[in-house]
């Protein structure tokens, strides 16, 4: 980041806080076009400069920011998206919130860190498209959920025949649920297919056993065919997957544990792909009985195994060739 001058946005759904670093000069402009093009006008007569030496520094908030993103990237000016929590982290205690103080805050993250962070390229629309489908589908999961949970507390509450109208809507919804499900299903994989390596790496993955049609769709989509994420290790970090060591000196020594930051739908996903794996016979199934029967703690396992998934999926990825079960080989 040599030779830019550093400004923290706080994006809201209206307006946009700026803070400019390095002559701490605060300012609010709409979030839209002509806000953008006041944002720009603003900078370069506060520091005196040309546009292309600005560098901008704002939250990934979804669609309040994106429009933003879709702006400078078209305009050729460079900036990053952080992520929140590590944003939230570097302001360390803090008294009292506003507009102002957090896009201050969001400057100087930038600025201490200039030397780490990196520019932000924006996904392309086909990313975006499908990233926007899977949000519909865990919407609609979700609404599907709460339905059938319906159900399960109307047959425990009252008697049977007492609740035939709400039954049968709620079976209704779920029925209808189902459609839309499958037709969100559909259009990602339409989507999928009309390119040709996404299709070839979607195929691949689906070839480890334990991988399903889902659990691949959202496999290539998070990745971004696995471009955004290129090896299995920051991925099973990313999914929340990977053990870290718990210690201290010589008198604390905890057992190696996941970390709670996690993309908590993806770590789901995983979980039960590896709970089916260990029903099929084979060697998951083999190596969870081996292990538990050693006295072993079974959700420890049961992450073993998820990691041998991901490890796998990106295996074949890499040789572009289907996955082969040797075990079936054996004597």
């Amino acid at each position: 980041m040599e030779n830019k001058w550093i400004i923290g946005i706080d994006v809201s759904k209206g307006s946009l806080d700026v803070y400019i670093q390095s002559v701490q000069y605060y300012f609010v402009v709409s979030n839209d076009t002509h806000g953008f093009t006041k944002l720009l006008e603003t900078c370069c007569i506060q520091l005196k400069c040309r546009v292309r030496e600005l560098y901008f520094c704002f939250e990934n908030t979804g669609r309040y920011s994106r429009l933003l993103a879709v702006f400078l990237t078209e305009s050729g000016i460079l900036f990053t998206m952080a992520p929140a929590m590590d944003i939230k982290k570097s302001m360390g205690m803090k008294r009292g919130k506003s507009d102002r103080i957090d896009s201050k805050a969001i400057a100087l993250y930038a600025w201490q860190k200039r030397d780490e962070i990196r520019p932000t390229v924006l996904n392309s629309g086909m990313v975006a498209q499908l990233r926007q489908l899977l949000t519909l589908r865990d919407k609609l999961v979700r609404h599907r959920t709460a339905y059938k949970n319906s159900i399960k507390d109307l047959r425990d509450t009252f008697f049977e025949g007492e609740t035939s109208f709400l039954n049968e809507s709620h079976h209704r919804m779920i029925e209808y649920l189902n459609h839309e499900i499958l037709l969100v299903e559909k259009e990602i994989e339409t989507i999928i297919e009309s390119s040709e390596q996404w299709l070839i790496n979607y195929k691949l993955i689906q070839s480890v056993k334990g991988i399903g049609s889902v659990l691949g769709k959202y496999l290539i989509i998070y990745t971004e065919n696995f471009t955004r994420i290129d090896n299995p290790k920051s991925f099973a970090c990313y999914a929340g997957i990977a053990p870290f060591e718990y210690s201290s000196g010589t008198s604390i020594k905890g057992r190696t544990r996941v970390h709670p930051f996690a993309n908590k739908l993806l770590k789901s996903l995983l979980n039960t792909a590896a709970m089916g794996a260990i029903r099929i016979n084979g060697e998951y199934k083999a190596y969870y009985q081996r292990r538990t029967q050693e006295g072993k703690n079974k959700m420890s396992t049961l992450n073993i195994i998820r990691n041998k998934l991901v490890i796998r999926v990106f295996a074949v990825v890499k040789r572009k060739t289907p996955y082969v079960d040797l075990t079936k080989f054996a004597a």
